[in-house]
C-alpha cells in the first residue's frame, strides 16, 4: 500500500486506529475474499477469460474414496473457496473452465496441486478429487479442457473432419494453462505464491503428468504419474486386440475368467507365497497346457473347464497385438490382468457378441478411421496393423507423450514417481517400465529424478488382490522437499496387509515368516 493510500485509509471517517490495527496496513494480505472481485487481475497470455466465478464451501464432511493415489478420507467441516476461470484461446473457438479449490489460508499448507483425471476427462472437476486435496490443505486446480468427458462430439468439428483445437487442449494445451491459471489465483488469494508445486493423476492423469515433465518441465516440482496411458496411439489399439482376435474366429467367448485364475494358479508361487497375488514379471504361461481341466470362477463360485478355442484365444491375447505374420506390434497386459474391459461380450439366447471398450473405440471410429459408423466388428488380424500405424502416424506428436528427453524436468529440479499395477487391464506393465529404459538410456542421472515402482496385484489405479500404495503423494513431497529419495514405496492391501513396493526392476519376493507384514519381503 503506498504512502498515499495509508493515508487516506487512515483519515476515513477521521477514525482513530490503534498501533495493532495500524500494523495490518503494513502487513501483505493473508487471505482473499471468496470473491470474483478478488481475481479480477488474473490473465492468461494466450487466452481470453470470459468469466471468474466463486462460491465460498463452508462445513462441508464427505467420505473421499479410494482413488487417485490416496486411500479413503472423511474430510470434515471443510471451508474452501471453489474459484471457476472460463476462457478461451483467440482462433480455437473453445470454451474451457478450469477449477481450483482454495482452503482457508489458516489450513494452507503452502503447496499448490494439479489434478489430472481418467479416459476422455482432461480433469477432475466433478467428482471428489479438488474437495480432498483442499482438505488435506493444497491449493489445487483441474480443468474440463473444453468438453464433457462422457461426450464424443467434440472430437470433429463436421463429419470426418478432426477438432485439432480441442485435441491440443486435451493432449497438452489445457493442462498447462490449468498450472497457470492456477498459480496465479493461489497468489491471489492468499497473497504469495505457493512454495510448491505437485501433480497427481491416474491413466490419462499419469499421461498428462508425463506430458507435462516433457512439455512444460517448471511447472511442477513433483510429479506423481500413476498407471500412465502414454502410448497413446498403441495403447488405444491393444485394447481392441482381443475384439480383432474374436472378430478372426468368429467367437466370442465368455470363459475367461477361468483361464486367468488358471494363469494366477501357474505363477502364484514363483515369489515364494502363494496368495493369489502374482508378483514375478515374466511368468510364461501356456493357457493350452491346461485345455479339459476345471477352474472355480470367484464370481460365481462354479466350476468352469477350459476349452480349446479358450486357451487359443488367450494364448493371442496374452502375447499382444502382432502384424499378420505374427511380428509384435505392442507390449500385451500379465497374467492377473483381467478381461473384462478389453475382451467384453454380450450374449442374448445363446448368441453372443463383441462389446469393445468405449474409450479405445471412440479414438478408432472418430479419430482414426473418421467414421463414426464404422463398427469394431470389422477390425480383425489382418487389417489390424494398418489402423495401429494409421494411429500412430497422425496423432503422436499430439498426444503420444513419449518424448524420453526429460533433462529439462531434472535440471528444473523436478521429481518424477510413477507406479504401475502388474495385474493393470488396461495398460501393459512392459510399456510402462519400456518408456523408463528410453528415459535411462537418454540421461544415465535420470534415477535421480525419475522413479517406477511395480505393485503386484493391483488392477489399473486401484482395486485387485495386491498392494496399494496409497502415500506415494507424501513421498513424493518427502524427496522434493526433503530430499529423501524413495527406495520402496509402502503400501497395503484392502485387507490390511503391507509390504514395501520395489524399486524398477527389482521384484518383490517373500523370505519371512508373516505374509502379513513387510518385513517379510524384500526387493530382488
Amino acid at each position: 500500500m503506498t504512502d498515499l493510500a495509508l493515508g487516506a485509509a487512515m483519515s476515513q471517517k477521521n477514525k482513530v486506529y490503534s498501533p495493532a490495527t495500524f500494523e495490518d496496513y503494513l502487513k501483505p494480505k493473508i487471505e482473499g475474499k471468496c470473491d470474483a472481485s478478488t481475481f479480477q487481475n488474473v490473465k492468461l497470455s494466450n487466452g481470453n477469460i470470459l468469466n471468474i466465478a466463486t462460491k465460498l464451501h463452508t462445513g462441508l464432511s464427505f467420505e473421499a474414496p479410494i482413488e487417485q493415489n490416496h486411500y479413503a478420507v472423511n474430510v470434515t467441516d471443510l471451508e474452501a473457496c471453489e474459484v471457476t476461470v472460463t476462457y478461451t484461446h483467440p482462433g480455437y473457438n473453445d470454451t474451457i473452465n478450469t477449477v481450483v479449490w482454495l482452503p482457508t489460508a489458516e489450513k494452507w499448507t503452502g503447496r499448490f496441486l494439479g489434478a489430472g483425471d481418467s479416459g476422455w476427462a482432461t480433469g477432475a472437476i466433478t467428482n471428489t478429487t479438488l474437495p480432498w486435496a483442499a482438505g488435506e490443505g493444497f491449493a489445487v486446480v483441474s480443468t474440463d479442457g473444453g468438453h464433457v468427458d462422457a461426450d464424443d462430439t467434440w472430437a470433429q468439428v463436421s463429419p470426418g473432419n478432426i477438432n485439432w483445437a480441442l485435441l491440443q487442449d486435451f493432449s497438452s494445451i489445457a493442462l498447462d494453462d490449468a498450472a497457470t491459471l492456477g498459480k496465479t489465483i493461489t497468489k491471489e488469494y492468499y497473497g504469495k505464491a505457493p512454495s510448491y508445486s505437485y501433480w497427481n493423476g491416474c491413466s490419462t492423469g499419469g499421461r498428462q503428468g508425463h506430458m507435462m515433465a516433457q512439455r512444460y518441465p517448471d511447472q511442477y516440482d513433483g510429479i506423481l504419474a500413476v498407471a500412465p496411458a502414454i502410448h497413446w496411439n498403441q495403447l488405444m489399439l491393444q485394447l481392441l486386440w482381443p475384439q480383432a482376435v474374436m472378430n478372426e474366429i468368429g467367437m466370442y467367448l465368455t470363459l475367461f475368467e477361468a483361464i486367468n485364475v488358471a494363469g494366477i494358479e501357474a505363477c502364484d508361487s514363483l515369489d515364494g507365497l502363494k496368495d493369489g497375488v502374482v508378483s514375478v514379471q515374466n511368468c510364461f504361461f501356456d493357457p493350452t497346457t491346461v485345455v479339459g481341466k476345471s477352474y472355480i470362477c470367484p464370481s460365481t463360485n462354479q466350476s468352469t473347464t477350459i476349452t480349446d478355442t479358450v486357451a487359443t484365444v488367450a494364448k493371442m491375447f496374452w502375447h499382444g497385438a502382432t502384424t499378420a505374420e505374427g511380428e509384435p506390434l505392442w507390449f500385451a497386459n500379465k497374467v492377473g490382468a483381467l478381461f473384462n474391459s478389453s475382451a467384453a461380450t454380450t450374449c442374448n439366447n445363446g448368441t453372443c457378441v463383441g462389446v469393445p471398450f468405449s474409450i479405445p473405440h471412440t479414438w478408432v471410429t472418430d479419430f482414426v478411421v473418421l467414421d463414426r459408423d464404422f463398427e469394431t466388428t470389422q477390425l480383425n488380424t489382418t487389417n489390424f496393423e494398418e489402423i495401429f500405424n494409421q494411429a500412430i502416424n497422425r496423432y503422436d506428436s499430439i498426444i503420444g507423450t513419449t518424448d524420453p528427453n526429460l533433462k529439462a524436468f531434472g535440471k528444473a529440479g523436478g521429481k518424477l514417481i510413477t507406479w504401475q499395477g502388474l495385474a493393470d487391464e488396461i495398460i501393459a506393465p512392459d510399456a510402462t517400465a519400456d518408456y523408463l529404459k528410453e528415459v535411462y538410456k537418454r540421461d544415465p542421472n535420470a534415477r535421480e529424478y525419475y522413479r517406477l515402482f511395480e505393485a503386484p496385484g493391483i488392477y489399473h489405479c486401484i482395486g485387485g488382490d495386491g498392494w496399494y500404495p496409497g502415500d506415494g503423494l507424501n513421498a513424493l513431497i518427502d524427496w522434493v522437499e526433503n530430499g529423501v529419495a524413495p527406495e520402496t514405496l509402502a503400501a497395503e492391501t484392502a485387507g490390511g496387509r503391507k509390504a514395501n513396493l520395489c524399486l524398477w526392476p527389482k521384484t518383490l519376493i517373500y523370505v519371512g515368516s508373516d505374509p502379513d507384514e513387510a518385513t517379510s519381503f524384500t526387493c530382488q
